[in-house]
């Protein structure tokens, strides 16, 4: 999805956080993101999914933990998850 896809279904969340990203009809979990070294972080406490929006070595993303959800600028060498919508 592109950014203002992502932005679209995290503003149709019953909340703006990982509970309503899970609560969601995609059920985006918390499955953390892989650090520039290799290692998986935040696992089980964050989400991080890629969007097709690029701008040279970034991309956007669309981030949630406990308390919030929002679009961020990302570095392409972070491993962030990946979910299709369907047009």
């Amino acid at each position: 999805p592109t950014e203002a896809e992502w932005d679209a279904e995290r503003l149709s969340w019953g909340s703006n956080n990982m509970y309503g990203a899970f609560a969601s009809p995609l059920k985006l979990p918390v499955a953390g993101l892989r650090s520039n070294v290799g290692s998986l972080d935040n696992v089980g406490s964050y989400g991080s999914y890629w969007s097709s929006t690029v701008s040279g070595p970034s991309a956007r993303t669309l981030d949630f933990g406990s308390s919030s959800a929002y679009m961020r600028n990302d570095y392409r060498v972070y491993g962030a998850s990946v979910r299709c919508i369907k047009d």
